[in-house]
């Protein structure tokens, strides 16, 4: 069985930062292991331990920055990992879901995994998209917003509990091969171990352009623009009391009588 993960990392920016163009400048940024992947990895590694003969394979669309959270995934015991990059690429400045799911579905279809889980979303773009619309690309059955998995491999078939607005949770049945995008909460993400970390440098990272996946520039078109980048303005300032408990308590209660409330 081979279980395929999607993964990205994503920008995490300082409290005080300045934008550049499009972005925020690179001096204000640290890129992690996006969170909603980091379940995702999990559930395939528990899936991996729990059964016979299960290879899990990592895909990312990334630049060469991206290799320190895919080592990451690696470590915690994903067993290889394929990145998808060029100049290409590199040039566009925004990279929207259809898209990515273009370049993830043209791996998938050389993998040809029996199972693909993607987290929800991610950090920064936070679409929530790309999975279900891998699934379409892939026309396989999927599941989203998955916290609970049972998987039945001998009779392909996954058991899984998806959560719905209001705090109602779905149980639904899906055919593999499926596409599952995952919840945080689904399982507790495994810290990677020294020795992980050291075998990670040694599981193979496969790097990929568009020629290698039988893509060319078309594939990168997209009716979407990223026209502007801004900070918002705030709309009303904070107010900070200092000082023991029965001082800001008078104090807050002065604002809110003052505000109206209790009235």
């Amino acid at each position: 069985m081979k279980v395929l993960v999607t993964v990205t990392d994503v920008a995490v920016v300082d409290d005080e930062f300045e934008i550049d163009g499009l972005g925020v400048d690179e001096r204000y940024l640290t890129y992690e292991l996006n969170e909603w992947d980091d379940y995702a990895v999990e559930e395939a590694v528990q899936i991996a331990e729990a059964g016979e003969e299960v290879e899990v394979v990592t895909v990312t669309v990334g630049p060469e920055r991206s290799d320190e959270a895919i080592r990451k995934a690696l470590a915690k015991g994903a067993d290889r990992a394929v990145r998808v990059w060029d100049d290409a690429v590199a040039e566009r400045d925004l990279l929207d879901a259809e898209t990515k799911a273009d370049l993830l579905a043209a791996v998938a279809r050389e993998e040809d995994p029996d199972l693909i889980l993607s987290g929800v979303q991610s950090g920064d773009d936070s679409f929530a998209a790309t999975g279900v619309t891998l699934a379409e690309k892939l026309d396989m059955e999927w599941a989203a917003v998955v916290n609970q998995l049972d998987l039945d491999a001998g009779e392909g078939v996954a058991s899984v509990h998806r959560e719905l607005e209001g705090g109602v949770d779905e149980l639904t049945d899906v055919e593999l091969p499926a596409v599952l995008t995952i919840q945080t909460g689904i399982n507790e993400p495994r810290y990677a171990s020294l020795r992980g970390i050291r075998q990670a440098q040694n599981k193979p990272l496969e790097v990929k352009s568009l020629g290698d996946l039988g893509l060319d520039e078309g594939a990168l078109e997209t009716p979407l623009r990223w026209t502007a980048t801004y900070e918002p303005e705030s709309e009303g300032e904070a107010t900070i009391f200092e000082g023991d408990s029965d001082e800001t308590a008078g104090e807050l209660a002065g604002v809110l009588r003052d505000q109206g409330v209790g009235q």
